[in-house]
């Protein structure tokens, strides 16, 4: 803080005032923009002309994100007051992210020398597998059906006469699997969560805190350890890789005692952060969560490495290859002194007196909102003195001259943060920004040390006018310099889908038809657009099927939609195939594990609301090979060449080599 004093009251030197008049309705919306009381962006289309590409500049370098550890709790508490909280919180379940590739088949040792073949969970990452509801070592299967819930007898009545309602206990079962004649359900886990599998150690995720179950004995699973969450803190996102679990924790800040912090209790012991072990940005940005970064040992369930740092849960992404875990959170630049850029820009439409006055508003020792408010108190004191002609002139021309300066600033209000972790001794290793925000988890990468990042930048969407929006390609280096770029791709549009492969990235964006875009980072420091195809209905998720085959899953009006691309001439990507499904909604649109790709068999999967569809992809042709009725498809996986599909209250087994039933179990 300095020393400033305390601001006085501001009061108008110009023309009096008549009887007090409302703020006029567009000036009134663009301080709601900036106060940040919207907390849905909205995206709407306005006519393209000649000029559009003349609204959106090419971003300029801005400042640097560096961090530091904060040297006592009272440094905690004065960074506090000199950084801005953020307008809204971001729903619970940030978007988890890995880099691009496929893997069909896990590498599991299993007992069984008959099992040749294991399937795992859809990831991004060789090697680095994610959590999931399903999971399997060729032997048995463990799963969590959504309807995870079992009543127990009814309780004896209450004090009050009224009998006691049924409580609900979670499970996950154990399923014998192979071979497939013997399908059997052999044992329950009283937990509900996402798992990973490392030997003969199941580890759930659950709301409460982190399991190990040994599963020696898989009709009897007994538990190895257990970590659980402590003083509010929830899990972000986890991911295993070389026998190492690494996860991240999250909790508001308690501005009142921001540190230390306890996130974890191991056994009886509470692992705490002290606040001088806590990183924090020397830049302005909001903030309004701590981070906890982690390495567990699955087997023993203790704790080697830690790292804490502040951040924004608004729309997080968390990224991890087999390098560096990456966390990024958006946010809006100093919003005062982005409003007050624009006023002096436009200095000819107020008097200099008023100029001179936000000007001394702008250097209070005050925070965002509170500066914005005394903006507003003196904007509308300057417009209820005009006469209403002069108050309806100014008004429009305030209207278009905010959007012009909207578009043409465009990536200096909403910036995306990226701290980059190395996994060997889980230290910061670098800090970035680009301008925008990613859409989920694939619109990040990594590829022969650079990372891509995809973001959409929006312009006054908060307040619903229709402005237009970009879409820009990154490329940063080790030291998350930006050293490549690609902007205004779609204008108008949004990012629905990103995939980065190698040397290529695949981009689709969405407003009335669906651009797909085929990119070339073969030289990571001169990205381009290689080829485009414009078709109906648009693509939420994107997967290889071979080196030139692109599937998308997505939407076209109300109904799922199959789109086969190939993409073996970038500069000139078709589209060989269709298939439009009767189901409004599948889960692959919004999370890549329910989806299940055989390549040996050239079949894929993929529930829906009705039951559960496998396709195959010879010659460039989908073909709707299977379905599954009646039975609330959640996953697929395969063991050898027989295909297990899972759901809430089923399991079917099929025999890859001609798709009949084997053998079927109630759940």
């Amino acid at each position: 803080m300095n020393n400033q004093p305390a601001p006085q009251p501001v009061t108008l030197e110009g023309p009096n005032s008549e009887s007090p008049k409302k703020l006029p309705f567009v000036l009134l919306a663009i301080l709601i923009f900036l106060l940040g009381s919207a907390s849905v962006l909205v995206i709407q289309s306005f006519a393209q002309t000649s000029t559009m590409q003349n609204f959106f500049n090419p971003p300029g370098v801005g400042k640097k994100i560096n961090f530091e550890k904060f040297s006592s709790l009272e440094d905690f508490k004065a960074f506090l007051t000199t950084v801005p909280q953020t307008g809204f919180m971001a729903s619970f379940g940030l978007a988890r992210t890995l880099e691009s590739a496929a893997i069909p088949t896990a590498e599991l040792k299993v007992a069984d020398d008959s099992v040749t073949r294991i399937s795992a969970t859809n990831v991004q990452v060789k090697r680095i597998d994610e959590p999931d509801i399903a999971k399997t070592n060729g032997q048995e299967i463990f799963f969590l059906p959504e309807n995870f819930f079992r009543p127990l007898p009814l309780l004896e009545p209450d004090q009050m006469g009224w009998p006691v309602p049924n409580s609900v206990q979670p499970e996950i079962s154990a399923i014998r699997a192979f071979p497939p004649e013997q399908l059997k359900l052999i044992g329950q886990i009283d937990q509900a969560g996402e798992m990973l599998l490392v030997g003969q150690i199941l580890v759930i995720f659950s709301q409460e805190g982190i399991y190990g179950y040994n599963i020696a004995n898989p009709a009897s699973p007994q538990t190895a350890w257990q970590v659980t969450y402590q003083n509010n803190h929830s899990l972000t996102a986890a991911r295993l890789y070389q026998n190492k679990i690494y996860f991240l924790t999250q909790r508001q800040i308690d501005r009142n005692q921001p540190c230390p912090i306890a996130p974890l209790q191991i056994k009886e012991q509470k692992y705490q952060v002290r606040c001088t072990d806590i990183y924090h940005p020397t830049n302005t940005v909001p903030v309004d969560t701590t981070y906890t970064a982690f390495v567990l040992d699955p087997q023993s369930g203790q704790i080697s490495q830690s790292l804490a740092f502040v951040g924004s849960t608004s729309e997080s992404v968390i990224f991890m290859s087999s390098q560096a875990l990456y966390v990024t959170y958006s946010y809006y630049q100093d919003l005062a002194n982005f409003y007050y850029q624009f006023l002096q820009v436009n200095d000819d439409l107020f008097p200099q007196y008023l100029i001179s006055k936000l000007a001394k508003i702008k250097d209070y020792d005050l925070s965002n909102q509170a500066k914005m408010t005394e903006i507003q108190s003196l904007l509308a004191e300057y417009f209820n003195s005009l006469n209403e002609d002069e108050q309806l002139r100014v008004e429009n021309e305030f209207a278009n001259r905010w959007e012009d300066f909207n578009q043409n600033h465009l990536r200096d209000l909403e910036k995306t943060a990226i701290v980059k972790i190395g996994l060997d001794q889980l230290a910061v290793q670098a800090t970035g920004e680009v301008p925008g925000r990613p859409l989920n988890q694939f619109s990040l990468d990594e590829y022969q040390g650079y990372l891509r990042l995809a973001t959409t930048l929006r312009s006054g969407g908060q307040m619903g006018w229709g402005m237009a929006s970009a879409n820009d390609i990154y490329v940063l280096d080790g030291q998350l310099n930006t050293v490549g770029q690609i902007v205004n791709l779609g204008l108008t549009e949004q990012i629905y889908a990103a995939r980065f492969i190698a040397d290529r990235g695949y981009l689709v964006t969405f407003q009335k038809t669906d651009p797909f875009y085929v990119l070339d980072f073969s030289n990571p420091r001169q990205p381009q657009v290689k080829g485009e195809l414009k078709i109906p209905g648009f693509s939420s998720y994107l997967h290889p099927l071979a080196a030139n085959q692109i599937l998308g899953i997505g939407q076209e009006g109300s109904q799922v939609k199959l789109s086969l691309f190939d993409v073996s001439r970038p500069e000139n990507p078709v589209e060989t195939d269709q298939h439009i499904l009767d189901e409004y909604w599948s889960e692959v649109l919004n999370n890549h594990h329910a989806f299940l790709l055989d390549s040996q068999h050239q079949i894929f999967f993929l529930p829906a609301n009705r039951g559960g569809y496998i396709f195959g992809y010879r010659g460039n042709k989908l073909s709707l090979l299977r379905t599954v009725a009646n039975l609330q498809a959640r996953r697929a996986l395969y063991i050898n060449d027989y295909l297990y599909i899972l759901g809430d209250n089923q399991i079917v087994v099929l025999d890859e080599n001609n798709w009949e039933e084997v053998n079927r179990l109630n759940i």
